[in-house]
């Protein structure tokens, strides 16, 4: 059986480093952690759980922390995680068997990332991580603000989680990264120009947003999922400053890119038709959004609201608009199953059990 070193950079994490721990704990052979400046407890919490804790001076260099973390691991493989990232209870015991079963002849095993949750425990946002490495390998970290870890050789995709549980958002923190990499002069590659734009889109930068993703994807190189999801979120953003005509162009030049649609694109397309009542279209949409297999390899970002309880959502609005109440009613439960307090989706199936018990009534009658 091998053996995991935990590896983990902190700064001021009181408040859920101890939860994070106390989800590998039982896992891992080694816990090392690196502070980069605590103003709280953190470190003292973080040395409840081990005699491994070093300090790192932060440098506005996320890549720089982490591989000074890794550089502390003496086990057979590294495993990271951040301070608000949990292992539920079922990939706990997955990866326990990872644990008891990984070929040692593996470089790197990639998990899930389940980068956010809703109210009702669906996931919002998951994508893949190269998340457990070969410590011999000395794989490193790569860029300052959206770092990936840069990896080759033997890699197998696992079914293992990490989720992420968020309770703040450090606001414009990584915005402030990419300015100064701009006003150092730094050369921008095109996956800098794909988060530079995230991060303007997030904090309502629309139009630098939307030439930040357009660097992106006039550039050759760079990853094509990264393409993909720059003319996704350039849709968004022309839907912010009201230019619907630009969001459905920005949403089909993303088939040039994907070959085949994509949910977060059907129903963002379905939405564009919704909005001008055609609602024959917007179905097609929806309906497709619903019907396309999850692929277990993806490895970009999947958000998959868009596949389930929206696009049934938006179809029981568009079976109500066309008078079909038993359509409307079937996708609203559709709906439901997923978010089965949703105040909207309740109210909706108030409306539509009369409308459906009176059709019902009417068709007896005749």
């Amino acid at each position: 059986m091998v053996s995991i070193s935990l590896c983990m950079i902190v700064k001021n994490e009181e408040e859920v480093l101890a939860r994070c721990l106390d989800t590998v704990k039982g896992i891992v052979d080694e816990i090392n952690i690196v502070d980069t400046g605590s103003s709280d407890t953190t470190v003292e919490i973080a040395k409840k759980y081990t005699d491994r804790v070093f300090y790192f001076e932060w440098i506005d260099d996320f890549a720089a922390a982490r591989n000074e973390s890794f550089k502390y691991a003496t086990k057979d493989y590294i495993l990271y995680l951040d301070a608000d990232d949990v292992l539920l209870d079922e990939d706990q015991e997955k990866l326990r068997k990872l644990k008891e079963t990984l070929d040692p002849t593996v470089d790197s095993v990639s998990m899930y990332y389940n980068a956010g949750i809703d109210e009702y425990g669906n996931v919002t946002l998951q994508y893949r991580r190269n998340r457990l490495v070969k410590r011999s390998r000395n794989f490193k970290w790569k860029g300052d603000c959206h770092q990936y870890l840069e990896v080759y050789g033997k890699i197998i995709n696992s079914d293992v989680a990490v989720t992420h549980k968020k309770t703040s958002h450090s606001v414009g923190r990584n915005l402030s990264i990419y300015q100064k990499k701009l006003e150092r002069g730094d050369v921008f590659t095109p996956r800098d120009y794909f988060y530079y734009g995230n991060e303007l889109r997030e904090n309502g930068h629309y139009h630098e947003a939307i030439d930040s993703y357009e660097k992106n994807i006039q550039m050759k190189e760079g990853w094509v999922e990264d393409k993909v999801y720059a003319c996704i979120n350039k849709a968004d953003c022309y839907r912010h400053i009201d230019e619907v005509e630009k969001e459905v162009s920005s949403l089909f030049e993303s088939f040039q890119y994907s070959k085949t649609p994509r949910p977060e694109t059907c129903s963002r397309i379905g939405f564009y038709f919704q909005r001008k009542r055609d609602f024959h279209s917007a179905i097609f949409w929806y309906k497709l959004a619903t019907e396309l297999d999850s692929d277990f390899n993806k490895w970009s970002f999947t958000y998959p609201a868009y596949s389930t309880w929206y696009p049934h959502l938006q179809l029981c609005v568009c079976y109500y608009n066309l008078q079909d109440f038993d359509k409307s009613y079937y996708h609203n439960e559709k709906a439901r199953a997923y978010r089965p307090d949703d105040e909207k989706i309740l109210f909706n199936k108030e409306l539509l059990e009369s409308k459906v018990g009176k059709h019902l009534l009417e068709a007896v009658e005749n």
